[in-house]
């Protein structure tokens, strides 16, 4: 299995690894990944992985039977099992990505409604609410969220059982999406304002250590996405 770097600090940039084997697709699996693979509506990482000297530019990174594998960007000859190499990710790409996750998880916060869909790139991002009616006031929340955003909260996280998220199902916002389960523990993202608590959910993916590093946001249009389903879209301004 690969171990995942990026859980443990997502702005770690560059890190050794070995190339355990191969993909029938052509992915480089790998021994541990700084490369966050594509997951929870999030995108994979890109970047390049030196065999040295040799490089090879990343796509993404997927997650796959035996761990993560990262796909390379063109077909090229893939290093053997065995090899060291050096993994460099794509860091403005990465930290955009992070600023947007954070914030969608501050509007969740500001729309307390059941989601039922999100998506992540690098300069937007969509959470779909269970939302029978659009908001009246689409700059009054505009305006909320980034007043959480320039409290600078804090982003840390922590990891609970699976018997203590089945006992705390209040913690699951996403309808469409269930935390991984099965492996004995569940990793939880917690948003602070000092000793209190604003979010605290399940969550894989990357994020800011403090919401002010994501920097002004604005809310697009909401769209009617079904009878009591609206998407809300917002930028990176």
């Amino acid at each position: 299995m690969t171990e995942l770097l990026f859980r443990h600090d997502a702005y770690q940039t560059a890190a050794d690894c070995e190339v355990i084997g191969h993909t029938a697709e052509g992915g480089i699996l790998v021994d541990r990944s700084i490369f966050y693979a594509t997951g929870g509506g999030q995108p994979g990482d890109s970047g390049v992985l030196d065999c040295g000297g040799v490089q090879v530019p990343i796509a993404t990174a997927l997650k796959v039977e035996g761990g993560i594998a990262l796909v390379p960007a063109e077909p090229v000859a893939l290093p053997p099992a065995g090899t060291t190499a050096r993994q460099l990710i794509d860091w403005t790409r990465r930290h955009r990505h992070m600023r947007v996750h954070t914030a969608l998880h501050l509007l969740s916060v500001v729309i307390p409604l059941p989601v039922t869909g999100g998506q992540i790139a690098a300069d937007k991002g969509r959470l779909d609410f269970d939302m029978p009616e659009p908001p009246g006031d689409v700059a009054a929340l505009e305006e909320a969220l980034n007043s959480l955003i320039a409290r600078d909260l804090t982003v840390s996280d922590d990891w609970i059982t699976d018997e203590e998220l089945l006992a705390n199902p209040a913690l699951v916002k996403t309808m469409s999406v269930r935390p991984p389960m099965g492996q004995g523990r569940v990793r939880l993202v917690r948003i602070m304002d000092g000793t209190t608590r604003v979010d605290l959910q399940p969550c894989g993916g990357t994020h800011v250590r403090r919401t002010s590093e994501i920097g002004r946001v604005e809310i697009g249009k909401i769209e009617n996405k079904g009878r009591q389903n609206r998407r809300v879209t917002i930028t990176l301004a």
